[in-house]
């Protein structure tokens, strides 16, 4: 039944998706409390507020706590956040809150440069995927943090995903829609000179924001190498495989950028359901899934007792470039469970590889070769227990 369930899911996004409804208040209303434009920082408001977001979504302030809809805004927002909090109302069931506040655009850039400046300016910008809310993504920012320590500013880029189950199709445009949004952001955060490091984390239909955002500041960037773009992560990657194939080279892995130590690590598996929804709707593979879409090619590894398992190829240069710019993370065998979607934030082991490779590791103890020089497993350790996955994980309750 699951599995019919899931051959029919790709019919069910396709062709039911759910309508995006206006609402019942003129978005202009929701919007036009000062909280939501301030034009003066307000140092009361953002205290307890640690981190940092930049959002495309349509605010609500109209209550108490601001909320982050659905919705598209007219323009980009700058705020602070604290991790989200269960708060149980005097009716009804217990609600996920973000505590949130806005700050005028310089007032955030401030901010961040004294935070940066405190870790050698080093900051890490989190770009979630499909089917999330302000809830959900605020959640897995303040654990992408927790779990790798990360000693700098952390960022969540959150743009209007419709947080539904059958609002892929609306999602997909959505992030279409915001790409312009988010490559002017990352541009002025990688030509800004005491932004010494970027470390860029994405997952899901998030890559499909920041692959061409990166290559975008790469052809335009002032700096020749965009150096502080180092450290690329792509976690279970919604991104046409052969796609990616064809155009990394160009730039995101040009020679000269990655003997300038820029990186780009993907995290795959076979397991995850979603990608392969995903491939069902697109017809071609998925960067983070490694199916073998030539069945001559799994038919020849089969014969050679490996696993059935194609990944995108390394990028081939007419000069090799001294350091290793591509690897592949197959977390197909220590998947987290579930969906097999968000291994990088649910399963032991690769929650601790994934929290080397954002501190800069390029290789872990944990990593067993394959046949491919680029294509890494993970070793599974005995089997952990819930305990140890939410000691080496870091995550905080739904």
């Amino acid at each position: 039944m699951r599995k019919t369930a899931l051959l029919l899911l790709p019919l069910l996004l396709a062709g039911c998706t759910v309508a995006v409804e206006y609402g019942d208040v003129p978005h202009s209303t929701l919007a036009e409390n000062p909280r939501c434009n301030p034009s003066q920082n307000d140092s009361a408001a953002i205290t307890g507020k640690d981190h940092f977001i930049v959002t495309s979504r349509l605010p609500d302030c109209r209550g108490d706590t601001i909320v982050l809809t659905n919705h598209r805004a007219d323009r980009v927002r700058y705020a602070r956040f604290a991790p989200p909090q269960k708060i149980k109302p005097a009716k009804g069931d217990a609600q996920m809150v973000v505590p949130l506040a806005f700050q005028p655009e310089d007032a955030w850039w401030n901010g961040l440069r004294d935070a940066a400046n405190l870790r050698k300016g080093r900051v890490l910008l989190y770009v979630h995927g499909y089917r999330e809310t302000l809830a959900t993504t605020a959640r897995d920012a303040v654990q992408i943090g927790a779990m790798s320590n990360f000693d700098g500013p952390i960022i969540h880029y959150s743009w209007p995903s419709q947080g539904n189950l059958l609002s892929y199709a609306v999602d997909e445009t959505n992030m279409y829609w915001d790409q312009r949004n988010f490559r002017n952001f990352l541009t002025k955060l990688a030509r800004t000179a005491w932004v010494k490091e970027i470390v860029i984390v994405s997952h899901s239909l998030g890559a499909r924001l920041v692959v061409p955002a990166v290559e975008y500041v790469d052809r335009t960037s002032t700096n020749a190498d965009s150096s502080n773009i180092s450290n690329i992560i792509l976690a279970s990657p919604d991104v046409d495989r052969e796609d990616f194939e064809r155009d990394i080279a160009e730039e995101i892995l040009a020679a000269r950028r990655v003997n300038n130590d820029r990186r780009v690590t993907v995290y795959a598996s076979l397991s995850d359901r979603a990608l392969a929804v995903s491939r069902a709707l697109h017809g071609y593979p998925r960067l983070g899934s490694p199916f073998c879409f030539n069945p001559f090619e799994a038919q020849e590894l089969k014969a050679k007792g490996l696993p059935q398992r194609c990944f995108a190829t390394k990028t081939k240069y007419q000069t090799e470039p001294a350091k290793t710019g591509f690897t592949i993370i197959d977390t197909t065998d220590v998947s987290g469970g579930g969906a097999g979607h968000s291994d990088y934030l649910r399963s032991f082991a690769v929650c601790k590889d994934f929290a080397a490779v954002v501190n800069g590791a390029r290789t872990t103890e944990d990593r067993t070769a394959t046949k491919d020089a680029h294509v890494f497993t993970l070793r599974a350790p005995v089997k952990p227990t819930k305990e140890d996955i939410a000691a080496m994980c870091k995550r905080l309750p739904d």
